[in-house]
């Protein structure tokens, strides 16, 4: 018996048997990345229900705001980097579209890390969890939901790192990238500022031209000594901020004994006169301490404070270490502590409301940037839905220990991939605590950094097989 295939459609002897395009798809591992993204997306959209505003903080929040108004350098702690950014916002008005822009920002840290990772042939199921901290720990979301400058440095040094990693030899146009996004991280934070040298001494060492060296100075130097000259013109002097010495003296405050400095009769004002606080930072605030109790106010006396600290680290050199060790210590604990006292370790979302002080400044900028600017509040009930939301105490401590290790092995590796990216993350977790004391806020720019590190740093292990070549994303 003849059957009649007239009018049937013919299967192309390829197509037999092909998988699906979601089963290919998940089979790169892509898939899994894009279920953990979608994730990531739905608890910020969460956030963003759950709090009426963004997070607002005194005195910080406002001197970023009032900056961004009237565009002129700040002669305390803070560059104008942040400023910048929320000047691009200003037509808008409204502090919530910051907060919104930032979710949107930790979203893209997350999907960078990840792909650059793919690049450098870290299978889907190795690159996932590198992303994982900056996606999902609330300490990142919760500042991604306020007005200060930390989401942005971070997003600029991990893009920064992208662009270097991305390509074995980096181009001359990505290393003038490196040093652009490098130089508007230190111009948000200047603790990012030596990370120009680290990357110039990664590009020496890995042998690139000498076109790329200049591109990466230039690009990375021009913006900074700009910034600087202009913090001359409104201040008298060459620099991107008037706290460098105040934070270093502080930093000397907890081991100083000036029977051992010995220091001239101008900087012995700046001993220790017997206040006692709890952690070297809050030496800047106490208004009893030596610096404090000086006319015209701290700022006025940063160069003598730095000098005074200089000083005081060359007499005392294994005391300072001894501190800085200790400080940065707390990183690894098993559970957070607090320090200082005051400052609770942000591992959840807060619940509850949190109004606004009154002083004149934040008239000024209600007036000026948001007329809407008001203190936080949870709304529900989205709101309880983030208070009740886990992420596990141990990976601030002991976890982020064994990815500074691992990223460390990967280090010294045959090909040492993961150097540049862990040298980076133990500079961004030292430096803060060296130059002023620890934070919580201030350890997590160098937690994706050292996912980074880490991630690479297994790819050197022989008990993974690359996914694909390096330089091609699988």
């Amino acid at each position: 018996m003849l059957v009649s295939t007239a009018g049937a459609q013919a299967v192309h002897p390829v197509d037999q048997g092909r998988p699906s395009f979601p089963r290919r798809f998940f089979a790169t591992g892509h898939g899994v990345f894009a279920v953990v993204l979608a994730l990531a997306a739905a608890l910020r959209c969460l956030v963003m229900l759950g709090y009426d505003t963004a997070q607002l903080y005194w005195y910080d929040s406002f001197t970023y705001l009032d900056t961004a108004v009237h565009l002129q350098p700040g002669g305390a702690f803070h560059p104008a980097g942040y400023s910048f950014f929320l000047k691009l916002l200003l037509p808008f008005h409204s502090v919530e579209l910051v907060a919104g822009v930032q979710h949107v920002m930790g979203i893209g840290m997350g999907s960078m890390i990840y792909l650059v990772l793919r690049r450098r042939s870290l299978p889907g199921w190795g690159a996932t969890p590198a992303t994982l901290p900056v996606l999902f720990d609330p300490a990142f979301l919760r500042l991604e939901h306020a007005v200060l400058s930390d989401t942005q440095v971070i997003f600029l040094v991990v893009a920064a790192l992208t662009v270097l990693l991305w390509r074995t030899r980096p181009s001359v146009r990505a290393c003038a990238a490196v040093g652009l996004l490098l130089a508007l991280a230190g111009l948000t934070r200047t603790v990012a500022v030596p990370l120009l040298g680290l990357v110039l001494i990664h590009l020496i060492i890995q042998r690139a031209g000498r076109r790329q060296l200049i591109a990466l100075a230039l690009a990375g130097l021009l913006p900074l000594a700009g910034y600087a000259g202009w913090y001359q013109a409104h201040h008298g002097r060459f620099a991107l901020s008037g706290s460098d010495g105040v934070a270093l003296w502080a930093r000397t405050m907890t081991f100083a004994d000036c029977s051992v400095i010995k220091p001239p009769d101008e900087e012995a004002k700046l001993c220790p006169n017997g206040t006692v606080v709890d952690a070297a930072s809050e030496y800047v605030w106490a208004a009893d301490a030596s610096l404090n109790r000086l006319p015209g106010g701290r700022f006025a006396h940063n160069d003598l404070a730095r000098s005074f600290a200089l000083r005081a680290i060359a007499a005392q050199p294994l005391d300072y270490l001894g501190e800085v060790v200790h400080d940065t210590s707390l990183t690894f604990a098993w559970t957070p502590v607090r320090h200082p006292l005051r400052v609770s370790p942000a591992l959840t979302f807060p619940h509850g409301s949190w109004p606004l002080p009154a002083f004149p400044l934040i008239d000024k900028v209600r007036g000026e940037y948001d007329g809407g600017i008001r203190g936080m509040s949870s709304v529900e009930p989205y709101g309880s839905v983030l208070a009740a939301y886990a992420y596990p105490a141990v990976l601030h401590g002991p976890l982020f220990g064994i990815v500074l290790l691992l990223g460390g092995l990967g280090s010294i590796g045959r090909r040492r991939v993961a150097l540049l990216p862990w040298a980076a993350a133990v500079f961004l977790l030292v430096a803060p605590v060296a130059a002023l004391d620890f934070d919580h806020r201030y350890v997590l720019p160098a937690i994706p950094v050292a996912c980074v590190a880490a991630a690479l740093g297994v790819t050197e292990s022989r008990w993974v097989r690359p996914s694909a070549p390096p330089g091609r994303l699988a």
